[in-house]
């Protein structure tokens, strides 16, 4: 089993969940709260994890995790928590668990509300360490929350805010790729636009770009194959991998995929797969930005083995292999919306570090197609 150190420590290998009592040990966890979702745990993922504890442990699960996780369903794990004298989390799921667990973590050691913490908010420097630790098990390759310092959370208002800071990202984190149930297109595509839109970000940070640059590349290797043989356990391995490597760099910034996709996770209807929404956005993005990031255009290409195929066509002719939506109006968004997805995308943190600048007439033409 190979152990990263790299932001956190990271146990990478397939088997490596039997670690979980180790790492509690050494995190001086002794009653952990379970952060997960009711299909994982009737799924018998959640089990699967609790069955490495000692038969001792106080151990007590929340399974109320939503598909984009609120402040509502924070707060009532942040109760359980606090309730069962509970001195740790672990994070078993995607992304949305793994978000929400951060969340909790920031409950219980500060005061609500959680939007205080929202990193447009001012939030950054109200976050101090004295967090309650989370250890995060991912089941999905795709998001990178168990190495990222952020969680996206919908707040009380409606607003899907990121909360940011060092201290938010796990202490541990277990990356067991016999633990991905299947690996999905949408959840794959998460993780290369990660990849992209860092390698794309105009901040200065070579070594972020060399890491999403790999990531990238092993997703354009990997992501098919995973799809269509769930049972490959090298493809498992090298998905969830690149899904990390997306994680480790988005420390850099993301672009205006990232500022269009935040404020449509947040709508109560439809509900909407933030990978799968990504996927659909990107082709737009990068059109938008062509012209707008030197010569980066060319060296993903070359990674990705393109040869002289335009990058946006490609990732489209990538999302209708994997059989996902064409366009946004085939996930059910309706046009109403769209006003006030613009209004989301300016604030959204992840606008300031696309390439190319973004006004508002920019997102209403960016949002137009990829309505389609």
């Amino acid at each position: 089993m190979a152990r990263i150190t790299y932001l956190t420590t990271i146990d990478f290998d397939h088997g490596a969940v039997a670690g979980l009592p180790d790492a509690l040990a050494e995190l001086g966890i002794a009653r952990p709260l379970i952060v997960s979702d009711r299909g994982l745990v009737d799924a018998g993922l959640v089990d699967r994890v609790t069955a490495t504890l000692p038969a001792d442990m106080s151990v007590e699960v929340f399974d109320g995790t939503p598909a984009n996780p609120t402040e509502a369903a924070a707060l009532e794990a942040c109760d359980r928590y606090l309730e069962g004298g509970r001195d740790g989390l672990v994070a078993v799921g995607g992304g949305s668990s793994m978000d929400l667990a951060k969340a909790v973590a920031v409950l219980t050691t500060h005061p609500q509300p959680l939007s205080q913490y929202a990193m447009i908010e001012g939030g950054v420097a109200r976050l101090t360490d004295a967090l309650a630790p989370v250890v995060a098990i991912p089941t999905t390759a795709g998001t990178g929350s168990e190495v990222g310092r952020g969680a996206l959370v919908t707040l009380a208002d409606g607003r899907k805010l990121a909360l940011i800071s060092p201290y938010l990202i796990p202490k541990r984190a277990i990356c067991d790729p016999e633990l991905t149930l299947g690996l999905t297109a949408a959840t794959g595509m998460d993780a290369l636009t990660h990849c992209v839109e860092t390698f794309l970000s105009p901040l200065v940070n070579p070594p972020a770009e060399a890491i999403a640059i790999d990531g990238a590349a092993r997703t354009a290797r990997w992501i098919e194959r995973a799809v269509t043989h769930g049972d490959d356990r090298e493809a498992r391995w090298q998905m969830m991998m690149a899904a990390m490597q997306g994680g480790m760099t988005f420390q850099k910034g993301l672009g205006a995929v990232h500022a269009m996709s935040h404020p449509l996770g947040s709508l109560a209807e439809p509900t909407l797969h933030h990978g799968t929404l990504n996927a659909v956005i990107l082709p737009a993005v990068l059109r938008f930005n062509d012209g707008h990031v030197g010569d980066k255009y060319e060296r993903l290409g070359a990674a990705l083995g393109l040869g002289d195929a335009d990058l946006a066509a490609w990732v489209e002719d990538l999302n209708a292999r994997l059989g996902l939506p064409a366009h946004l109006r085939a996930m059910g968004v309706p046009d109403e919306v769209i006003p006030r997805m613009v209004e989301g995308a300016l604030a959204d943190h992840c606008s300031a570090t696309n390439p190319r600048p973004a006004s508002a007439a920019d997102y209403r033409a960016l949002f137009a197609e990829a309505m389609g």
